[in-house]
């Protein structure tokens, strides 16, 4: 039992969905839609990693699925977005910089799976 809970928790079965968006905001209505894009992202458990990209962690492939799948019902119709998954280990690589100074990355958050 220990193996099988530790395979699903490993660093290659968890998964970081990134939401990359670049959305009109030259009118009240676009910058509307912006914000209401960018709060369904935050309603579904994303944080903000820059101003337009945005996180979240995911226990497994199907978890990132099914997140993917609500980003993706509820794109708006003009703009650009992109949507990625990389394992925890591949996004556990990343190098940070705030100006020249590394920083480390923010552990995820821990997150309870109910059987």
């Amino acid at each position: 039992m220990y193996e099988d809970h530790y395979s699903r928790l490993n660093q290659y079965r968890c998964m970081w969905v990134l939401v990359f968006f670049d959305l009109p905001t030259e009118t009240r209505k676009d910058r509307r839609i912006a914000t209401k894009f960018r709060k369904t992202l935050l309603d579904d458990g994303f944080g903000m990693f820059q101003f337009s990209i945005y996180t979240r962690f995911c226990a497994s492939r199907e978890n990132a699925a099914v997140h993917i799948k609500r980003t993706k019902s509820n794109l708006p119709k003009h703009g650009k977005v992109c949507i990625m998954q990389v394992t925890d280990k591949q996004f556990g690589m990343i190098e940070l910089f705030h100006g020249q100074k590394e920083i480390p990355p923010e552990a995820p958050n821990q997150q309870l799976e109910l059987f």
